[in-house]
C-alpha cells in the first residue's frame, strides 16, 4: 500500500474515531486497528496522536475550502454565497464525521492544536465566505455596514450546525430543501 493510501486509511480512521468517543478518549492504538495498520505505521506516518490530529484539521479543512472556493469561483456574489452555502452542505453530507470533529474538537478553548484549527478554519473555510460577502458588498448586493467577518462565521457556523442536524435527525429529508430554507434565512437577514 502507498504511503498516500496508508495516510488516507489512518484519516478516515481517525475521522470515525475522534467523532465517536473524542479526542481525549481516541488511542493512537484504535486508530490503528480501524485503519489496519500496525501502531508503528501511526507514528511512522504521523510522529505522535497530536501531529496527527494537526494534519488531519489541516487536510480535511483544505478539502472544504477547496470545495468552497470552487463553489464560488465565476458566479455573482449572491449567487457564489447560495453556491457556499449548497458546497458546505453536500461536503458535510458526505463527511458527516469530519463535520462532527470541527464541532466537537476544533473550537476547544486552549491554545496549541485547537487554536491553530481555529485560525485554519478561519483563514480556509469560512475565509471563502468572508470573500463572497466582500464581494457582495462592494457591488451593493448587501448592506455597506454588514460586518463581514462575524457575518461570514454565523453563516459557516449555522450551515455546519443545520447540516449536522439535518444529517443525525433528517437524514431522509433533501439537501434542496435544506439549502432552500438557509437561502430564505440568509436573503432575509443579511441583505435587509
Amino acid at each position: 500500500m502507498s504511503r498516500t493510501a496508508t495516510r488516507e486509511r489512518l484519516f478516515t480512521a481517525a475521522v470515525e474515531l475522534i467523532a465517536e468517543h473524542g479526542f481525549a478518549a481516541t488511542t493512537v492504538d484504535q486508530i490503528a486497528e480501524r485503519a489496519g495498520v500496525a501502531k508503528g505505521t501511526v507514528y511512522y506516518n504521523f510522529g505522535s496522536k497530536a501531529a496527527l490530529f494537526t494534519a488531519l484539521l489541516d487536510y480535511g479543512v483544505d478539502r472544504l475550502g477547496a470545495r468552497l472556493r470552487e463553489a464560488a469561483a465565476g458566479r455573482a456574489p449572491l449567487d457564489a454565497l447560495e453556491a457556499v452555502v449548497g458546497a458546505e452542505l453536500a461536503f458535510i453530507g458526505e463527511h458527516e464525521p469530519f463535520a462532527r470533529l470541527l464541532i466537537a474538537e476544533a473550537w476547544r478553548s486552549g491554545g496549541g492544536a485547537w487554536h491553530q484549527a481555529a485560525l485554519l478554519i478561519r483563514e480556509r473555510a469560512i475565509g471563502v465566505v468572508a470573500d463572497v460577502l466582500r464581494s457582495a458588498v462592494a457591488v451593493g448586493d448587501l448592506r455597506a455596514d454588514l460586518d463581514v467577518e462575524t457575518a461570514a462565521a454565523a453563516v459557516f457556523g449555522m450551515v455546519l450546525t443545520v447540516a449536522l442536524h439535518w444529517r443525525t435527525l433528517e437524514p431522509g429529508r433533501p439537501l434542496e430543501d435544506v439549502h432552500a430554507t438557509l437561502m430564505d434565512l440568509l436573503r432575509g437577514r443579511i441583505a435587509g
